[in-house]
């Protein structure tokens, strides 16, 4: 049985689990950094992180089915800090009930995603997020986040 609930500290190995590989995934292709990638990003430093900033957890809903944390969603105030699906649950509609959830029960609003990542876009398109016209630079390179908001929210 599939739910949706707050992340406890038992679930931080699998939330570093789902991030680094959906980091290495999604964003390694377009900035190619193995250092970053492959030695700083680990799921051991980023779980420490998490153990270390409980907050982070506090802020965290993971979709849960039969004892497996498929995904999980971070907000903070009105803002989605992070959406992730494990790769081998995607497009199965596990991103947009985690959306839904935030949207419904946090007032979650806003966002900010890779400018290239078309198909997490159209996602939030689909929940009523918007193109604001915002763009930011992603550290030193030729990439940009775009913010998303949902009009009328």
């Amino acid at each position: 049985m599939a739910s949706i609930r707050r992340a406890t500290p038992s679930d931080a190995c699998r939330l570093a689990e789902i991030e680094v590989f959906d980091y290495r995934q999604h964003f390694y292709p377009l900035f190619k950094t193995d250092r970053y990638f492959f030695s700083e990003l680990n799921v051991p430093v980023l779980m420490k992180e998490y153990q270390d900033e409980p907050e982070r957890i506090e802020r965290t809903y993971v979709y849960e089915d039969n004892g497996v944390v498929k995904g999980f969603v971070r907000v903070n105030g009105e803002e989605i800090e992070k959406l992730f699906v494990e790769t081998a649950f995607q497009r199965m509609g596990i991103g947009g009930a985690l959306l839904e959830h935030a949207i419904r029960n946090t007032k979650a609003n806003d966002l900010l995603v890779l400018e290239k990542n078309r198909g997490a876009i159209r996602l939030y398109e689909r929940y009523g997020f918007h193109m604001t016209g915002y763009r930011q630079r992603v550290d030193d390179t030729e990439e940009f986040f775009v913010r998303m908001e949902r009009r009328g929210a």
